[in-house]
C-alpha cells in the first residue's frame, strides 16, 4: 500500500511520546498531574445543558442539518455587533464550523493551490501548519520572539514571501505563547495584507479568557479588515464547549463564500441539538462566561504564584488557559526538560518544540486542573530538584 506523502508532514511524535510516558507513570501506580492539554474540565452552564438535553428528545433533529440553522447565524451576528461592534450580514459573511479546527484545518483547500506560500506564526497551534500542509502549500513562518512580546514583525518578513503569500494566519490572545496584541499591531496587520494583496485568517478563539480587566476585542473591528479577510471563534473555550464542536468563520463575503461551497462538499452541518445549545449559549446569561475566566485567572495566579516562589520565574498571562513558561537554563532542550519532569516529577507539559522550532526553550501548561491539583504539581516540582541549579565542578 502506498499513503500520502503529506502524511509524514502531520502529526507529531513528541504527544505519541507524551502519551506513552503518561500511561507508564499510572501503571507504576503513578497519578500523574497533566497540564499537557488544554481541554476545558468546566461544565456548560445549565441553561446550555438544559437546551441540548430538550433537542436530543426531539426526533426531528436527526435529520441531516444541511444548512446551518437561520437563528443561529442571526444570533452570531448579532452577538458580534453587541461584543465588538462588527456589523455582519448573516446570510453572506457567516458559517458555521464543526469547531474552528474544521475551518482552519480546510480552508486553505479553498484558496491555495499545490506550490502557493502561505505564513504561519512560529510557534504556533498545530492546525495553522497542518491545514496548508494537506493543500500542499509552502510555509513560510513568522518568528514571534519574546523579545518583541511574541508579536509578529511584518518588516522581518522578506517581501519576496510576502509577494507569493496567499494567505497568513495570525491568532491573538495567542496559543501557545499567551501573548496579547495591541490596536497598532492590527493596523499595521490590515496593511501588511492590502499591500501584498494577502488574505488574513485570525483566530480569535480565546478572545473571552482574559484577566485582570484586561479586554480584547475583533480583528474585523479594525479598518479595512472585512476586505482583507476573516476571523474565526469558537464556543468550545468560552462556554466549555469543546465536545460539541462548534464554531464560526466570519467576516469578507468572498472567503466565506469559498469556505462555504467546499464545506458543502465534505460535511452536513452540524447536529441540530449542538446549533441550538449555541444559540442558548450565546443569548443566555452571560455570567458564566465570566466565571469560567475567573476560574482560569485563579488557577493562573496559583500556579504562576507558586512556581516563582519555588524559583521558577515565569510571567502571569493576561489572556488563554495556558502559561508559556521558559525552561531552567540547565536543560538543553524542551523535551529534556519536559522528560524529566514526567519522570521526576510526575507533572506533565507540553514542550514548546512540539509547536514549531520557535517554541523551542519553552513548555505550555494547561490551567485544566483545579487548584488543589495546580498546587501538587508545584510541590512535585519543587520536591523533584529540576529548578536547582547544576554543581558547578
Amino acid at each position: 500500500m502506498k499513503f500520502s506523502s503529506k502524511i509524514d508532514k502531520l502529526g507529531s511524535a513528541i504527544f505519541a511520546q507524551l502519551k506513552e510516558k503518561k500511561d507508564s507513570l499510572i501503571a507504576s501506580g503513578i497519578d500523574p498531574v497533566d497540564l499537557s492539554i488544554g481541554s476545558p474540565d468546566q461544565p456548560p452552564a445549565p441553561h446550555i445543558l438544559d437546551t441540548l438535553r430538550k433537542e436530543i428528545d426531539n426526533l426531528d433533529n436527526y435529520a441531516y442539518a444541511v444548512n446551518d440553522l437561520p437563528e443561529l447565524l442571526k444570533t452570531v451576528s448579532s452577538w458580534y455587533k453587541e461584543r465588538f461592534n462588527v456589523d455582519l450580514d448573516p446570510g453572506t459573511q457567516i458559517t458555521s464550523l464543526i469547531g474552528s479546527q474544521d475551518g482552519l484545518a480546510h480552508i486553505s483547500l479553498a484558496i491555495v493551490d499545490p506550490g502557493d506560500v502561505v505564513l504561519t506564526p512560529d510557534p504556533g497551534y498545530p492546525i495553522f501548519n497542518a491545514g496548508p500542509v494537506i493543500a500542499g502549500a509552502q510555509l513560510v513562518k513568522m518568528p514571534m520572539m519574546e523579545e518583541n512580546d511574541f508579536l509578529i514583525d511584518f518588516d522581518a518578513i522578506d517581501p519576496e514571501d510576502a509577494k507569493r503569500a496567499k494567505f497568513m494566519i495570525v491568532s491573538y490572545p495567542n496559543n501557545p505563547v499567551t501573548a496579547v496584541a495591541n490596536d497598532q499591531f492590527y493596523k499595521d496587520l490590515v496593511s501588511f495584507a492590502k499591500k501584498y494583496d494577502i488574505i488574513v485568517l485570525h483566530d480569535n478563539a480565546y478572545c473571552e479568557l482574559t484577566f485582570d480587566g484586561y479586554k480584547t476585542g475583533s480583528f474585523l473591528a479594525y479598518p479595512g479588515a472585512m476586505d482583507v479577510g476573516v476571523e474565526f471563534n469558537s464556543l468550545s473555550k468560552t462556554y466549555s464547549m469543546a465536545g460539541c464542536r462548534i464554531g464560526f468563520a466570519m467576516g469578507n463575503k468572498e472567503v466565506i463564500k469559498h469556505l462555504k461551497i467546499l464545506k458543502s462538499n465534505i460535511d452536513y452541518g452540524i447536529f441540530l441539538p449542538i446549533q441550538r445549545a449555541g444559540i442558548a449559549a450565546l443569548t443566555g446569561p452571560q455570567d458564566c462566561v465570566r466565571e469560567t475566566a475567573l476560574t482560569y485567572q485563579k488557577r493562573r495566579d496559583v500556579l504562576v504564584d507558586g512556581l516563582n516562589e519555588i524559583g521558577w520565574n515565569i510571567k502571569k498571562p493576561l489572556a488563554t488557559m495556558f502559561v508559556w513558561a521558559k525552561i531552567p537554563d540547565k536543560y538543553k532542550s524542551s523535551m529534556e526538560f519536559t522528560m524529566e519532569l514526567i519522570d521526576k516529577a510526575g507533572v506533565i507539559v507540553t514542550p514548546g518544540i512540539s509547536f514549531g522550532d520557535g517554541g523551542e526553550g519553552y513548555v505550555r501548561m494547561a490551567l485544566v486542573q483545579d487548584e488543589k491539583l495546580l498546587k501538587e504539581a508545584i510541590s512535585r516540582i519543587d520536591r523533584s530538584g529540576v529548578l536547582k541549579c547544576s554543581v558547578l565542578k
